[in-house]
């Protein structure tokens, strides 16, 4: 039975956090320079990485807050050989409960329109669809539904 850690994204992870990154989105990755940036926005940000015993990586999650009323999920990505297995939804759950603590009413984020397991977890959590923007994703052009949940009820 492997143990998964969730612990703070340092600067080591980055070179397996884009590995990860390549294969679960190809050409629509975002490039290292965009997470090195994302880490040094020490007030505003919360990234983490959920590994294995062996520290292998095994999924990663981004945090946005701007406190008191907004907060965005920046990321969250889950590795093929860890999906369905519940680490979605921690990774989801701890940036809940992080913009709860920093006192955001509500938690926004944009997902592919054309990824229902995703939309699922989302609306599991009581996200809702807010709206949706046209041709978001490049170079694919695929379109991003945004959905929004409410922290103060």
């Amino acid at each position: 039975m492997t143990t998964v850690t969730v612990r703070a994204m340092r600067w080591w992870d980055i070179e397996p956090v884009m590995a990860l990154e390549h294969t679960l989105f190809g050409a629509e990755a975002w490039t290292d320079t965009m997470f090195w940036s994302e880490l040094a926005e020490h007030d505003t940000r919360r990234y983490v990485v959920a590994v294995d015993d062996d520290d292998g990586l095994l999924g990663y999650s981004g945090l946005c807050t701007y406190p008191p009323h907004e907060a965005y999920v920046q990321t969250i990505a889950v590795a093929p050989q860890a999906q369905r297995q519940g680490l979605g939804t921690r990774l989801l759950v701890d940036m809940i409960g992080e913009s709860r603590r920093k006192g955001c009413r509500h938690l926004d984020l944009e997902v592919r329109a054309d990824n229902r397991i995703a939309i699922k977890l989302y609306e599991r959590h009581h996200f809702t669809s807010i709206g949706r923007r046209r041709a978001y994703y490049q170079p694919s052009g695929t379109d991003a539904l945004v959905m929004r949940l409410d922290l103060q009820s």
